[in-house]
């Protein structure tokens, strides 16, 4: 039997008999009427789900249970249905999801969070039920049979599938002079673009947020070559060439220069394009299509591991059950950056910044740190807002760089020469930060990786937003091909 937590709640204090443990079912399909049946109802009752306020697309209803193995599916406006989402068996009532209750009440989190319009990146809901204390353990035949499956899935298609239906790919010409470069990449809204030599004919490089980093503080050093009217003209290869010349030869991802250019084709394996990226330690890699004997080389693509992730996101969003990982929450796998706790000695310390620091602290530990964006924490650790590498092109806006001093100006203003004018939002809104939370399950971190523009998620704790770590893109790529 069951009943309603808030139904039966005294009932059950108050007449002896069997542990009940309240559980919360959500369908969050949308539907005019949802029901719930299970093996704790024989199959023969039907109990009515109801919306969610201010969300009515999703239906819930708390169920007292016995503990032990349960099995359940949605009954969505008279057709029989499950949660994909979530575990499921084929039984003898169908395809059915299924749940384990120890004897601990334990009510679990719908693995989904509608998002309420209008709500920013920055809400973090205070939910009691986000805090577990044990950590579940995935057996190493799971995790196993889980990297198997993605890697035959990324060996068996191929870098033809990240191409767009329509789009366009900004590639520059090595002459064109530095500055205008990022103006058009702060204009155009993208990070890097490939770089086109006409008299070789062919693609030689990327151009990235980085490249102007490294040039801002090369203007800020005493005794630079480089001055603020030379900038106006200095092309792209000149300034490559000063980089190959020098003893700090950097390409526009960040890497060493690569002599061979590095690249992909569409029928390389989404596998080694996700390997190519990992191993060089780049932001993406360019999909070039040519002729048998290398002529007329065509730009089709920017790979990287958000386009890759999306592709496998896709295609175990009806089958995820196949991929036991993906239910686990983050903090019981072995995955990013976790702020040390007091007393430890070999935890890695996270790249963190107040708001006060200077831009050119923040320009300075985006290269050292080698990562793409820096959270931005008051004195408590809470997070207020974040600076990527991506936020320095907007310098090149109205000339900002040939006035601004690096270590004069702080992250705030920075930012806020970013903005338009007439912008409707503004600092510390949160609207750029991209976040999670450590119960949150492995297959919604992925899900929003998978967001173009999106590298770095910021684990923050419910309700005070206090930074608990840092899980990447590598990261999930390393973990789930091991």
């Amino acid at each position: 039997m069951f009943s309603s937590v808030t139904d039966r709640g005294q009932e059950n204090n108050a007449i002896s008999g069997p542990i009940l443990i309240p559980k919360r079912f959500v369908w969050p399909y949308g539907g005019r009427s949802v029901l719930l049946t299970g093996s704790f109802t024989r199959w023969s009752e039907h109990i009515v789900m109801s919306p969610m306020e201010g969300c009515p697309t999703v239906f819930q209803v708390i169920c007292s249970l016995t503990p032990g193995y349960h099995q359940y599916k949605f009954n969505v406006d008279g057709e029989w249905r499950h949660d994909e989402q979530q575990p499921f068996v084929s039984g003898n009532y169908g395809v059915v999801n299924t749940i384990f209750l120890g004897r601990e009440p334990d009510i679990v989190p719908s693995i989904f969070s509608p998002e309420t319009p209008g709500r920013s990146h920055m809400d973090v809901d205070n939910d009691v039920f986000m805090h577990s204390g044990a950590i579940p353990r995935i057996p190493e035949a799971d995790l196993e049979v889980s990297r198997h499956r993605i890697s035959v899935f990324l060996s068996t298609h191929t870098a033809y599938e990240l191409l767009p239906e329509s789009g366009k790919v900004i590639a520059f010409d090595v002459n064109l002079p530095v500055k205008q470069a990022f103006h058009v990449l702060y204009e155009q809204g993208i990070s890097m673009a490939p770089l086109w030599d006409f008299c070789k004919s062919q693609f030689v490089g990327l151009l990235s947020a980085l490249d102007f980093i490294l040039i801002l503080k090369e203007l800020g050093n005493r005794g630079s070559s480089l001055t603020e009217e030379q900038l106006e003209t200095h092309t792209i290869a000149a300034w490559k060439d000063g980089k190959i010349h020098s003893n700090r030869p950097i390409d526009g991802n960040g890497a060493l220069y690569h002599r061979c250019f590095l690249h992909a084709g569409p029928h390389d394996s989404l596998k080694d394009v996700a390997l190519k990226i990992l191993q060089n330690k780049v932001a993406a890699v360019p999909i070039i299509h040519s002729s048998q004997d290398g002529s007329n080389p065509q730009l089709l693509h920017l790979a990287s591991l958000s386009g890759i992730l999306k592709c496998i996101c896709r295609h175990f969003k009806h089958s995820s059950g196949s991929l036991p990982i993906l239910q686990l929450p983050i903090y019981s796998l072995p995955l990013g950056t976790w702020k040390p706790k007091i007393g430890e000695t070999n935890g890695r310390p996270l790249a963190m910044l107040k708001p006060n620091a200077s831009l050119g602290a923040a320009l300075s530990l985006l290269v050292q740190a080698e990562v793409s964006s820096i959270p931005i924490v008051d004195d408590s650790d809470s997070l207020l807002d974040i600076y990527s590498r991506s936020d320095i092109t907007a310098l090149a806006k109205d000339k900002a760089y040939a006035w601004i001093s690096l270590d004069e100006i702080t992250i705030h203003q920075a930012l806020l020469l970013g903005q338009h004018a007439n912008s409707s939002y503004g600092f510390f809104n949160g609207q750029r930060c991209h976040m999670c939370l450590r119960s949150d399950p492995l297959h919604k971190v992925m899900e929003k990786l998978a967001n173009p523009g999106v590298r770095r998620l910021v684990i923050v704790e419910a309700g005070s937003k206090r930074v608990e770590g840092i899980i990447s893109l590598r990261d999930v790529f390393n973990f789930l091909l091991g």
